[in-house]
C-alpha cells in the first residue's frame, strides 16, 4: 500500500522551484536586447505613473512649463508657450491621456509580439515631450540663468532624459542586426555625438566660477542624506568652477572618442557609469522623484541603461575593423 499522501504527491509532481523564475527571466531578458527592452518598459511605466501625480494635474505644472520659454529663441519660446496653454485648457483630459501614452508603451515593450509597435509610438511621443516638455533640454538657451548656474550640462541633465529614450530604443530595435536601427558604427557615431556635445556645454555654460556650486544648490532632494551629500560637492566645488568644467569637458571628451574607436571601449564605458550615477545624484537628485512633482528620472540614469547598450556592442566590429585585424604581416627574415 502507497504511504504517499496526496500533498505530497502534488509537491512532487509540480513545478520545480524557480521554473517561474527561469520563465520569467527566458521571456523578459533572453539576452541583452531584451534585457533592455524591458528595462525602458518598465522606465516608460515609471514616466506613466509620475504623469498621474497630483502636481501634474495642478498650476505648477502649468507653471512649470510655461518658465521653459523663458531665455529661449522666439520659435521655441512660442510653440513651448503655446503647448502649456493647450494643455492648461483641459488639463484634466489631456494629462491623463499624456499618461496613459506612456503606460502604454511601457506595456508594449514588455509584451514581445508588440515590441515594434511600441517603439514606433515611443519615437513619436519622443520628439512631442522634448520639444514641448522639456524644450530641447534646454539646448537652445543661450544664456545662463538662476544665479548664474548652467541650464544645460550633463550635471543637470542635458540633453534630456527623454531624448536618450529614442535613442536607445534605436539602438535595441529587434531586427537581428547589433545596433539596431542605427548599426554598431552608427550607435558609436551617437555616444560620441553625444558625450562631445556635452564637453563643448562644459566649456560655454560653466556658469563661471561658481555656476557648478549654483546648479547643485539649484538641484531638488527631498532626502536629509541627499541635501548633505549635494551640499559637500556644492561647497567643494566653490570658486573651482572652471577647473572642474574644463577636467570634466576633457574627460567627456575622451570618452566619446574612446568608445567610438572602439579604444578601451569597456574601460571607458565604466567611467561613463560612474559619472553619469554622480551627476544623477549630485547635479539631478534623482531626477526630483524623492521630492515630487517629478516627470521622469532625468538623463542620469538614461545614460547608464545607453552605456550597457553600447557595452552589448563591444565584441562586435565593423567591416574595416575586421579586415584591419585580419591582415596578415610579413614577418622580417632574419639572417643568420
Amino acid at each position: 500500500m502507497s504511504t504517499t499522501t496526496p500533498g505530497v504527491q502534488a509537491r512532487a509532481t509540480g513545478p520545480p522551484r524557480g521554473s517561474l523564475v527561469a520563465a520569467a527571466r527566458a521571456y523578459f531578458a533572453s539576452d541583452s536586447r531584451r534585457t533592455i527592452q524591458t528595462v525602458l518598459g518598465l522606465l516608460w511605466l515609471l514616466d506613466g505613473g509620475l504623469q498621474f501625480q497630483s502636481f501634474m494635474y495642478g498650476k505648477g505644472f502649468i507653471a512649470f512649463l510655461t518658465n521653459l520659454a523663458a531665455g529661449q529663441p522666439q520659435w521655441v519660446s512660442t510653440s513651448v508657450t503655446w503647448g502649456a496653454n493647450t494643455l492648461h485648457s483641459d488639463q484634466l483630459l489631456f494629462n491623463t491621456l499624456f499618461a496613459l501614452v506612456q503606460v502604454a508603451i511601457g506595456v508594449g515593450l514588455l509584451y514581445r509580439p508588440t515590441v515594434k509597435p511600441a517603439l514606433l509610438a515611443s519615437f513619436g511621443w519622443v520628439l512631442v515631450v522634448w520639444w514641448f516638455g522639456e524644450a530641447f533640454g534646454m539646448l537652445f538657451m543661450a544664456t545662463t540663468a538662476m544665479g548664474g548656474a548652467p541650464m544645460a550640462s550633463a550635471l543637470t541633465g542635458a540633453p534630456g532624459a527623454v531624448l536618450l529614450y529614442a535613442l536607445i530604443g534605436a539602438i535595441v530595435w529587434p531586427n537581428g542586426r547589433p545596433g539596431g536601427l542605427l548599426g554598431v558604427r552608427g550607435a558609436r557615431a551617437v555616444w560620441a555625438g553625444l558625450w562631445l556635445y556635452m564637453a563643448y556645454l562644459w566649456l560655454v555654460e560653466a556658469g563661471g566660477a561658481n555656476g557648478i556650486t549654483n546648479a547643485i544648490n539649484l538641484a531638488p532632494s527631498g532626502m536629509s542624506w541627499l541635501s548633505t551629500v549635494q551640499n559637500w560637492f556644492a561647497t567643494a566645488a566653490k570658486g573651482n568652477g572652471f577647473v572642474i568644467a574644463v577636467v570634466l569637458a576633457a574627460v567627456s571628451a575622451a570618452i566619446g572618442l574612446a568608445v567610438a574607436a572602439n579604444w578601451r571601449p569597456k574601460q571607458f564605458l565604466a567611467l561613463a557609469v560612474g559619472l553619469s550615477l554622480l551627476y544623477w545624484v549630485v547635479g539631478q537628485g534623482f531626477g526630483g522623484i524623492p521630492q515630487g512633482g517629478a516627470t521622469d528620472p532625468n538623463a542620469g540614469l538614461l545614460f547608464v541603461v545607453l552605456a550597457y547598450a553600447l557595452y552589448t556592442l563591444v565584441p562586435y566590429r565593423t567591416r574595416t575593423e575586421a579586415i584591419a585585424e585580419t591582415k596578415v604581416v610579413p614577418r622580417r627574415e632574419v639572417s643568420a
